[in-house]
Formats: C-alpha cells, structure tokens, sequence
C-alpha cells in the first residue's frame, strides 16, 4: 500500500507541543530513519573496530611478532619539506581520526539545526547527562593521582565515550535496546565528541605557528565561500580539505579540529525539493569510510600495547592508570546517570513510562566504553613519557572491558522489556510501511485497519460457512 500523503509527524497538537519534555522519548518518524542509518552504520564498524583492537593487541603480544608491531609503526612516510614526514601511527591519529571528526562535526551541526539540539527543552537533557559524564570521570581521575602523587596530565583521558564501540557492545549481546535510548546514546555521544573536541584544542595545543593557522583559516574560509556559492565536486574539496588538514597540522593545532571545521560548515537543513541536504548527503557517503575503514585503522595502530601480568598488575597499582580506569567504569556511570537523574528532579522532564532507573544506569555503564578519543587524548597526555603512555593505553583497554562486561550484564537483566517495547515501536498492522506508533492517532490509519479488519472478517464468515456446509448443517 502506498505511503498517505498525511504526515504523521503533524498531528501533534499544540497541547502537546506544551507539555512537559519526556526523557528517553520515542523519536520522530524522520529522526527515526536517521537514526537507523547511522546505526547500522556505526555497528558494523564498531565490530571491524573490536576485531582491530584485538587483532593489534595479538600482534604486540604473540612471540616473534611483537618488534615488528613496534617497527611498522614507526615507519616514517611523507614529504619532510611540508613538515609531514610522519610515522604510520602518526598519520592514523592525525590523518584517519580527522575523517572520523569530519563525520562528528557533520552529526553536531545536523543535531542543532534539524535534530534533537535545535530544542533547547529536549536538548538539556544528553547535554547534561555528557558534561557532567566528562566532569565526573576527570574528579574521579584528579582524586585518585592528588591522593596518589600521581600525574595529573591525564584527567581527559577518561572523559571519552566510543559510540562505535558501545554499539558493537550491543549487536554482540544481542540487546534490542529500544530507539529512545539507542538515540540518546547516540546524541550523548555527538556531545560528548564536541567536548573532546574542545579539550584537544584548548589543552593539548602548545606551541602555535600563526603564518600556518592563518593559512588553514584562510582555506577554511574558502571551503565556506565555495558551499555558499554552491559550487560542487569532490574534485574541489577534497584537495582544498588535504591542505587546510595540512596547514592545521603545522600549525600545531591538532589535525583533527580541520576536520571537525569543515564538518560543521556543511549545510544541514533541506530545502524545498531536497530529499536530503548536503550535509546529511555527504555523511551518508563518507560515514561507512570513517566507520569501517579510518576508526579501525587508527585501533590497529593505537591499541597494540604490550601487555604482561606486571603491566596488568599496574594497571590497578599505579594512581595514573587506576585513575584513568575508575573514570571510566565509575566516573562515567555516575556522571551521566547523576545528570540524568539531577535534570529529571529540578526541571519538568519526566522518565518515560516505559523505562525505569536502570535502564539510565545500564546506558550510563555502557558508556563508561573509552576507545578511540581515549586513546587519542592518553597520546597527547604522555607523549614525552612513552612508559606512562602504553601503560595508559593498557589502562583504557581494561577499564573499556570492564564496562563492557558491567553493561552486558545489567543490559541482559531488562533484555525481555526492550525486546517487547522494540516489537511495539516495529508493529506494523496496517501495512503502510510507517509503524503504527506514528500514525495510530491519524483518522486514516483507523479506516485502513478497518479495512483490513473487515476483509478479516469476511474471510472467517465464509470459512465458517464452509465448515457448516461441509458438515450438512
């Protein structure tokens, strides 16, 4: 049956555009789509990025194999007179993460124009819930090394959430975890990206070339004019990306921010005849690059650190890595879930009906997974101690599989109540291809399953009409 020309979403009456916001409401039919795409995008590159990690961590570690992870790594390619004579592991935190922060700036810009930022009421909310899920892992990590005479250049360490990871987390554990908390998850996830963001720019920039920033912003400005002007042509921007990626680079900003720039300069909003805007467009293009092939690569040559039982031990001895695991396994869970629960007592938004407390507290855990940024920030933290900086690394691995294996298990425990809440928002009774949850206060999907009903009907009078004359009554 072909789709009602009626759109579901403009039913909603102006009463209920007033009423109190509900967390972890069902999303709307167009975010919903959205929603579903980047998912299942970001899952199958978060499996890629488990078998990365795990593929790396088997290379550093096996026998005979270890010193060539190390040798790979080091290897040095690009041209020394543009300054970007780098090592191959350089070039994935530099180069391969700045796609995943392209594909990031994209999600932001789209999130405060058209998804659910644009409403400062539905908004609070994730916003909340991911600073105080970034402040509380930084106290957790400030406490442990004040009280442990530890470094405390390694408070951002813990403050990341890897959304690809975390979703991978899930299609392993065969969780159908319902779409209102999979789109937090998600919106969490593109706050918490900002925020790490922010914390690269502003504390791990330390020397600055102005005659390379002023360059890079030079082209920045070019890359805008050229979207405004409408201009086209992967031919274009993709150069014009490489150099202002370049000149970021040199100007001792890290890399990464070109990519978040140019992301967030994308026009996000349709316009009359579109399907879909730039933004949304280019993201669907560029995401299953950023998912399946730069994150994994950057986990290859990221997550290859050499673990023995001594480094296993100090992962829980010494304050630095201690630190950086209790921020994930302890500060994010009750950073996000105290933020959820402190924006639902002091305002108006209520948990929805169909939730309770822990499920916030599972998706809480669930986010204590610290992977990519993580790794990237434990780089920057340590770089003139190489020691400090594996054993960091080490400490990110251990801390993500503990909130992993929390997570699994308290998601497991509700497994039964989202698969039936899964199954209510998949009903699709009257067969118009939009589930009934979006279209059952809409008068024509009542006379389309009266329809139906009635054809039902009809069908069991004649059997029943069979039967009796079959058996001579």
């Amino acid at each position: 049956m072909a789709k009602p020309e009626h759109d579901p979403e403009l039913t909603i009456t102006e009463a209920e555009d007033t009423r109190p916001p509900q967390a972890f409401r069902r999303v709307s039919l167009r975010e919903r789509g959205f929603l579903a795409d980047a998912l299942r995008t970001e899952t199958v590159g978060g499996v890629l990025l488990l078998f990365a990690a795990i593929a790396a961590l088997l290379w550093a570690n096996l026998p005979g194999l270890g010193d060539s992870y190390e040798t790979f790594s080091d290897i040095h390619l690009g041209p020394s007179a543009l300054g970007l004579d780098l090592s191959i592991e350089h070039w994935a935190s530099e180069g391969l993460l700045a796609i995943f922060f392209f594909v990031a700036g994209i999600e932001l810009k789209r999130e405060l124009v058209a998804g659910d930022l644009k409403d400062p009421r539905a908004a609070a909310l994730p916003v909340i819930a991911a600073v105080c899920g970034m402040v509380a892992p930084a106290l957790v990590y400030l406490s442990v090394n004040g009280a442990g005479g530890g470094s405390l250049a390694g408070w951002a360490v813990p403050t990341a959430t890897d959304i690809a990871f975390a979703l991978a987390v899930l299609a392993v554990i065969g969780t159908s975890l319902p779409s209102a908390l999979r789109a937090f998850l998600l919106t969490l996830a593109v706050v918490d990206d900002l925020l790490a963001i922010v914390i690269i720019a502003i504390f791990f920039t330390h020397h600055l070339n102005f005659a390379a920033l002023g360059g890079a912003v030079a082209g920045l400005v070019v890359f805008w004019l050229l979207l405004r002007k409408g201009v086209r042509g992967w031919w274009v921007y993709v150069p014009l990306g490489l150099v202002i990626w370049a000149l970021m680079y040199n100007s001792g900003v890290h890399a990464t921010i070109a990519g978040v720039a140019m992301g967030l300069m994308l026009r996000c909003t349709r316009r009359e005849g579109e399907d879909e805007s730039p933004g949304e467009r280019i993201e669907h293009q560029v995401r299953p690059l950023s998912a399946g092939l730069a994150v994994p690569l950057f986990a290859l040559l990221a997550a290859g650190v050499p673990v023995a039982g001594g480094d296993l031990a100090a992962v829980f001895t010494q304050p630095e890595t201690l630190g950086v695991t209790l921020g994930l396994v302890v500060g994010k869970t009750l950073g996000i879930f105290g933020g959820t629960w402190l924006t639902a007592r002091f305002t108006r938004a209520s948990l929805s009906d169909d939730l309770a407390w822990a499920d916030v507290f599972a998706l809480a855990t669930l986010a204590g997974i610290g992977f990519t940024v993580s790794l990237l920030i434990g780089e920057l933290a340590f770089e003139d101690d190489p020691a400090l900086s594996e054993q960091v690394k080490a400490a990110v691995l251990v801390g993500s599989l503990l909130a992993t294996l929390l997570a699994a298990v308290l998601l497991k425990l509700r497994n039964t109540t989202y698969r039936r809440m899964t199954e209510a928002e998949e009903r699709d009774e009257d067969q118009d291809g939009i589930p009934d949850v979006y279209t059952q206060d809409d008068p024509e999907y009542h006379l389309r399953m009266a329809e139906i009903l009635e054809r039902k009907a009809a069908e069991h009078r004649r059997r029943a009409e069979a039967t009796s004359a079959d058996r001579g009554e």
